[in-house]
């Protein structure tokens, strides 16, 4: 079973343009994140899949620059960019990832990966976002191929096209879908990066662990926020934008 990270990039946000290749420590905030999920036990290739904008091009000589493959499609229909990516590579398992996680910790992803192969059924979609448990920011999708070409032969909403997943998850009557918990509710955390709060959040993070081990982890970030809890208090106040 080829296993296939997928992770989607734009430079173009509505709240923090060019949010993906912000640096902290002189590094592009995806440059960390691609590095992280490069550790994964399981993942066998990343593919990021970008728009074919012009606006784009950084990230993919970004890519280029790291060796790790991209591909270029639709703006909008980012389910048709997912599946395209898939095919390029020959998925038979799809990681989705979205670029505005520098912080994801592998062996997070790991986990979500090893209950998907748990798990019996052609059209199977597993998650740790169903019931969300862990910080947003350690967001992670896995689902075969074949869930995906379901998705993409299916979907007419224009709002399924956009939000790669949502078909899945709305019918569960013809996808079996799992969800991975945390021992531990961290659900209030928001490591994401969609704001400038956000994104002084996690340059503080980084700032603090990663020249100490470029190998923190879930629980490195937490114990590090339980020494300074005021951190918490950056970016509390965001709103989570619809899914």
């Amino acid at each position: 079973m080829r296993v296939v990270a997928i992770i989607q990039a734009r430079m173009c946000s509505s709240r923090l343009p060019g949010k993906v290749l912000l640096k902290v420590l002189g590094k592009p905030l995806l440059e960390y994140q691609l590095e992280r999920v490069n550790r994964s036990k399981f993942i066998d290739e990343i593919v990021v899949a970008t728009t074919d904008q012009t606006i784009d091009d950084p990230i993919v000589t970004l890519c280029k620059n790291m060796e790790i493959s991209y591909y270029r499609g639709s703006e909008t229909d980012v389910l048709k960019r997912y599946y395209m990516a898939a095919i390029q590579t020959k998925a038979d398992v799809v990681v989705r990832l979205t670029s505005d996680c520098p912080l994801i910790d592998p062996a997070q992803i790991d986990k979500v990966i090893e209950s998907y192969f748990t798990c019996d059924h052609p059209l199977k979609y597993v998650s740790n976002t169903l019931i969300r448990t862990f910080p947003r920011g350690m967001d992670t999708e896995v689902f075969s191929f074949h869930a995906l070409k379901e998705a993409y032969d299916k979907a007419e909403l224009k709002v399924d096209r956009e939000h790669v997943t949502r078909y899945m998850t709305n019918n569960d009557g013809v996808f079996k879908l799992l969800n991975v918990s945390n021992d531990k509710d961290f659900s209030h955390h928001r490591w994401t990066v969609d704001t400038q709060a956000d994104f002084l959040l996690i340059k503080k993070i980084i700032g603090a662990l990663y020249q100490q081990s470029s190998e923190f982890t879930l629980e490195d970030i937490i114990q590090l926020l339980d020494k300074y809890p005021e951190w918490q208090m950056i970016n509390h106040h965001i709103q989570q934008k619809d899914e």
